[in-house]
């Protein structure tokens, strides 16, 4: 049975229908998510687990801005644990940039004509992981795009994981203290 079950999962057979069924999420989830974008500030809220909510969906909406940074400076101020912010922040940004890999993994071709794809395409390539600490920890509309690369790529999952949590960590931990710290003075 289980066999059968993984044969189904991996079969080429099967393949493109996973693909299609992948890329159809992908485009949904972000389009829900640029949908609602004005509406995210009211989970903050659920407190932890709302910083964790907001990050993942700032983060899953692929190419589609979504507030995520300004809440994360906010909540580092507001509940005083900048640290801790951080780190939450981070994974649920992290878990939420697994959405452009997966839209790369599953048919970075969409992407191929594009000369900003290509550019950080060839940026993985040469730089490898490198590229995705750097781009997952500076503020920019390219992450998206970097995951979509590393996706293609067939960059291992893991490693794009770890990669890009230790690049989320870098870019919240500043936003997290730097909100702790001016607004500080306000509070």
């Amino acid at each position: 049975m289980i066999q059968t079950l993984r044969n189904f999962f991996t079969s080429p057979k099967y393949s493109l229908i996973w693909r299609i069924l992948a890329l159809v999420f992908v485009i949904g989830l972000s389009i829900y998510i640029y949908s609602i974008r004005n509406d995210a500030q009211k989970l903050i809220f659920l407190g932890y687990p709302g910083i964790f909510l907001l990050s993942f969906l700032a983060y899953a909406t692929v190419i589609l801005p979504a507030p995520g940074l300004a809440i994360i400076f906010t909540m580092g101020g507001v509940l005083g644990r900048p640290l801790i912010v951080a780190i939450i922040a981070s994974l649920g940004a992290t878990i939420g940039e697994m959405i452009g890999y997966l839209a790369g993994f599953t048919g970075g071709v969409t992407a191929e004509n594009n000369p900003t794809y290509q550019k950080i395409r060839r940026w993985m390539e040469r730089y490898g992981i490198f590229t995705i600490v750097v781009l997952a920890a500076i503020p920019n509309p390219f992450f998206d795009v970097a995951g979509i690369a590393a996706g293609a790529l067939k960059i291992s999952t893991k490693k794009f994981i770890f990669w890009c949590w230790v690049g989320q960590i870098i870019k919240m931990l500043i936003f997290a203290y730097g909100g702790s710290g001016l607004l500080k003075n306000f509070l």
